[in-house]
């Protein structure tokens, strides 16, 4: 076996080949920790790094797990030798067995050290009540959740997800992300995470590699990546920032809480939090306006100092604007979409000391449903 000398601690993909009429140039590097996803248009060759990933699709290329070469110009590493758990978009468990039974397929005898143990996962999937089913008395979500149970008891050293829930109705959507959000806070285990649905790359990830007809776009922090305003996702309609807040206080006589990003604080109407728990913030540009003196009264809760870090003509009679949070724009970035009309009338302009007024904020509290919140 060739000995490992990749680099501890990441994650480092390149593949290049042809699938048919599809070119796949890709490569990316990011840490071997949390959430990443990959992001991108129907047919823009995120399966096909997944499965490459995976061994199950072989194109030129190299592929290094936390310093373990699992591909490169001297060896391939076959997919049954490879220790990943791999989702797919459909749950595809035995209609035979148990849901025990489909939890405990391809489980090692002998679970390897720190093995994430079943009891675990049971509790951290909500999978206590049905271990004795079979699958044809599930639900899509019950489902898919057993399916993300038996990748993880497979002992993976990487998880990897291809558009998990792609084939659920956003209703059982919203059911099985809050367990999803509890593996991410509960388990040390890297995932890579296929999505053509930003509301879920939102919820989920850390850090993006933005794919665009088979070459990698960009990769780095998702927040980073929403705001830069050189790329399509700070461009789009819907475009909005991702931030991880940290609660502060709870005032239950008014049901909101308090969260400290940098460079400002966000009221927020929620149920109470745990004092310095981490919640995933998301502020789209629209609802986010721009004033040069503060608000003598106004029923928006949210207006903070920002700076303006870049401004970029969106269309003839729209202006998208980057603005760094805090009196000095050292913190966290914000998106804002005003019109021309609104940036010549206000001489807005970079490095301009701005009042934001944030009208929404969607939060998703982890372990349970997102809230869609006004901050009106």
């Amino acid at each position: 076996m060739t000995q490992a000398t990749g680099a501890p601690g990441t994650i480092e993909a390149a593949f290049s080949g042809r699938i048919g009429a599809f070119a796949l140039d890709a490569a990316f590097s990011v840490p071997a920790r949390g959430v990443t996803a990959l992001f991108g248009p129907s047919g823009c060759g995120k399966t096909t790094v997944l499965r490459c990933m995976a061994g199950l699709t072989r194109l030129d290329g190299r592929c290094l797990v936390d310093g373990d070469v699992w591909q490169d110009a001297r060896q391939f590493r076959p997919a049954h030798r490879r220790p990943v758990g791999y989702v797919f978009q459909e749950a595809s468990l035995f209609p035979h067995l148990s849901v025990r039974r489909n939890l405990l397929y391809g489980a090692p005898l002998v679970p390897p050290p720190r093995s994430i143990a079943f009891d675990e996962v049971v509790r951290l999937l909500g999978l206590a009540h049905l271990l004795d089913r079979g699958p044809h008395h599930l639900s899509g979500g019950e489902r898919q959740r057993v399916a993300v149970g038996r990748a993880l008891l497979s002992q993976p050293r990487l998880l990897l997800m291809d558009e998990p829930l792609s084939a659920l109705d956003r209703a059982t959507k919203d059911e099985i992300l809050p367990f999803l959000e509890r593996l991410h806070g509960a388990l040390d285990l890297p995932v890579l995470y296929v999505s053509h649905d930003m509301a879920e790359v939102e919820r989920l990830a850390d850090r993006l590699v933005l794919l665009e007809r088979g070459r990698v776009l960009a990769c780095g922090p998702l927040a980073a990546l929403q705001s830069n305003p050189d790329l399509p996702l700070a461009t789009t309609r819907d475009a909005a920032v991702s931030l991880d807040g940290i609660v502060e206080s709870y005032d239950g006589a008014d049901g909101l809480i308090a969260l400290a990003v940098r460079g400002a604080r966000f009221l927020v109407p929620a149920p109470p939090g745990e004092i310095g728990a981490r919640r995933r913030l998301s502020i789209a540009a629209g609802d986010v306006s721009l004033a040069l003196e503060m608000p003598r009264a106004s029923t928006i809760l949210n207006v903070v100092d920002a700076r303006i870090l870049s401004v970029t003509a969106l269309r003839s009679h729209e202006m998208t604007l980057v603005l760094g949070l805090g009196a000095d724009g050292a913190g966290d970035r914000l998106l804002a979409r005003v019109t021309r009309r609104s940036f010549v009338q206000l001489d807005l302009r970079v490095g301009l000391a701005v009042h934001a007024q944030v009208k929404g904020v969607a939060l998703a509290a982890a372990g349970s449903p997102p809230a869609g919140v006004s901050g009106a």
